[in-house]
């Protein structure tokens, strides 16, 4: 069990194991958007530093067939930030959260030695898509292509430049693709620590392992911040999935089937 899995495992809330929690028909998510540990002043504008907080929280949502209705915002900036630079914070917040249907409704700011971010994200649905609800047999599958975050992230690291489409300042979200097909999908969550450490999630809660149908390369297995939609379908779902997909322009690659065995991922953690 990694550092992050023991501290959450000190928690035993039944609400707890989701992208988010589901209480009452609303779904309550928050992550944390933090300088020098998810992002660098110097690879993304302002403005995309706050698109790209706010499509992280917003993620969670979409991966949990919920619409976002109100966003809370905690920002620690430092002091050398100019009115320039928070104004341009503030339109990354207002634009994103528009083209989602979500409102800002409120928040905290205080000064900080770094730019920090928080976002908890209020959403509702009336049929959540959750990690559990997987059996033997089942397809697992992605939506999108994945490595490239992890490929442009290493890029930056080197000191090199990125495409302004990169996924990793231009997130897209396939919010169309699991309205579309809700009700296929068995289970479902974000890919946001990497492919190999979000199916051990899947294994941890369905109590299940997996039968690979290809070998993953680790390039693309461990790549994190993909925020693509990982699910599971029973079998006989294929074809009319597929349908689904390809109606809303969404590339699908099936990479496993859940099967009674012990499941071991070999990523190194993106938290500790």
């Amino acid at each position: 069990m990694d550092l992050e899995s023991f501290f959450i495992s000190r928690f035993s809330d039944l609400h707890i194991g989701d992208d988010g929690a589901y209480i009452d028909g609303f779904v309550y998510s928050k992550d944390a958007f933090f300088e020098n540990v998810h992002f660098k002043t110097a690879w993304m504008s302002h403005y995309q530093i706050a698109q790209k907080a706010m499509i992280v929280n917003i993620s969670d949502a979409i991966a949990m067939h919920a619409a976002p209705k109100y966003a809370l915002l905690s920002v620690a900036m430092p002091k050398t930030i100019t009115r320039e630079q928070m104004q341009e914070l503030a339109c990354g917040f207002s634009d994103t959260a528009k083209k989602y249907g979500c409102a800002i409704i409120g928040g905290d700011t205080i000064s900080n030695t770094k730019l920090d971010i928080t976002v908890t994200i209020i959403s509702q649905t009336k049929k959540p898509l959750r990690r559990s609800g997987i059996k033997e047999g089942y397809l697992i599958g992605h939506t999108g292509r994945l490595g490239n975050s992890k490929k442009d992230l290493q890029k930056l690291l080197r000191g090199g430049r990125i495409h302004k489409r990169s996924k990793f300042v231009n997130t897209q979200l396939r919010r169309s693709f699991v309205e579309k097909s809700i009700r296929l999908l068995r289970a479902g969550m974000d890919i946001s620590d990497g492919l190999f450490s979000d199916l051990g999630k899947l294994a941890s809660v369905n109590r299940l392992g997996f039968s690979f149908l290809q070998k993953i390369p680790k390039h693309i297995g461990c790549s994190g911040e993909e925020y693509e939609i990982l699910f599971a379908i029973d079998p006989r779902d294929k074809k009319a999935l597929l349908q689904h997909a390809k109606a809303t322009r969404t590339k699908v690659t099936f990479v496993a089937k859940a099967a009674r065995k012990k499941y071991i991922h070999r990523c190194k953690s993106h938290h500790f």
